[in-house]
């Protein structure tokens, strides 16, 4: 089994510098750059403080130029948001000048609130339609000049300026429900899958629709497998206690967006009281410490002996969680030495 890792710029109060949020992501890009971890994911938000990216192309030509082996991956772009020339283009551009390393992911967007003013008047549970136009279509664009009339998109004759360096840049899409493991199967792309914080069976239910998809598609797909949890290591009660705390305070914001409950003020939203929270949003410690990738060394490796069995190709070691930044670091470095070793 590979690793990847997806990290946030993320502030959780406007007294966190936003200098040593830039320095500390960037420091723990390099630890996983430096430390055989295959991939560094990126996301797309808007107008949220607690997920900084308005451009996931941005952060990875940044990471590109402070690392030497990871590959950068688009974890990833909101289709519904951007023009095919345009993503085509920029997409290409990290390519070109990060060496050849590029991954684009693809997929539907998380939040309504970010639709309602990046999309007005579109459903969150609609913009898959979007991405399905997308995708082939920014790989006609990196191949050459193409003219389109489709259902989102119109456009004369064009193409992708520069072009990838990479002669089949992989293409990723996030995928949760049947009908979009069953689109990246059909489309040959690569699936990245993340359950929140619902128990180790919502793993596995991804797991059927993947065999399902497969199945229904001749029973042959060469692709990569991979699933994203939250992720701390620990040897210490005081760090244990830190990680669990914060991501209970992060899903209450979370749960905000989720459930369009509170306010979001310059970009901070509002807390929801923990016990309004339920279903993939429960905060119970018992709970999340059983179901996350959370641990001592031994445990968090048993647990991802777990994901192996299941056929999960690449775990994705998601490392935001509004957690104090040198917690952060002590996990991951845990996570190198003790456990990593395990799955050489």
């Amino acid at each position: 089994m590979k690793f990847h890792i997806a990290i946030n710029l993320e502030r959780v109060d406007a007294a966190t510098d936003m200098r040593a949020v830039r320095d500390h992501t960037l420091a723990m890009v390099r630890m996983a750059d430096q430390n055989g971890f295959e991939i560094a994911w990126a996301a797309e938000h808007h107008a949220l403080e607690m997920t900084i990216a308005p451009n996931p192309f941005q952060l990875l030509t940044w990471w590109g130029d402070h690392t030497d082996n990871i590959r950068l991956g688009c974890g990833v772009a909101n289709a519904a948001y951007w023009h095919p020339v345009n993503l085509a283009g920029e997409a290409a551009m990290v390519d070109l000048l990060s060496g050849g390393r590029l991954e684009l992911g693809l997929g539907s967007g998380a939040y309504q609130r970010e639709f309602d003013r990046m999309k007005p008047g579109l459903d969150q549970k609609d913009s898959y339609r979007y991405m399905q136009e997308m995708l082939p279509l920014v790989q006609k664009l990196w191949a050459g000049d193409v003219e389109h009339d489709g259902t989102y998109w119109q456009f004369p004759r064009s193409t992708s300026c520069p072009k990838p360096l990479q002669d089949n840049v992989p293409i990723w899409v996030a995928a949760r429900s049947p009908i979009t493991f069953d689109y990246a199967v059909e489309n040959d792309c690569n699936i990245m899958s993340w359950p929140l914080t619902m128990p180790f069976a919502e793993a596995e239910k991804y797991r059927d629709q993947l065999d399902t998809a497969i199945a229904s598609h001749g029973g042959t797909w060469n692709r990569t497998f991979a699933m994203m949890r939250h992720t701390g290591v620990w040897t210490t009660d005081a760090d244990r206690d830190t990680t669990l705390g914060a991501l209970r305070q992060t899903l209450g914001r979370f749960g905000n967006l989720m459930m369009k409950k509170g306010d979001v003020v310059n970009g901070f939203p509002d807390l929801v009281p923990l016990d309004q929270l339920q279903g993939n949003l429960r905060v119970d410690p018992v709970m999340l410490e059983e179901n996350l990738v959370f641990g001592t060394p031994d445990t968090v490796v048993e647990k991802l002996k777990k994901y192996q069995a299941l056929g999960v190709d690449c775990f994705i070691y998601y490392a935001s969680m509004g957690l104090d930044m040198d917690v952060q670091k002590r996990s991951l470095q845990l996570f190198i030495d003790q456990v990593m070793p395990e799955f050489a």
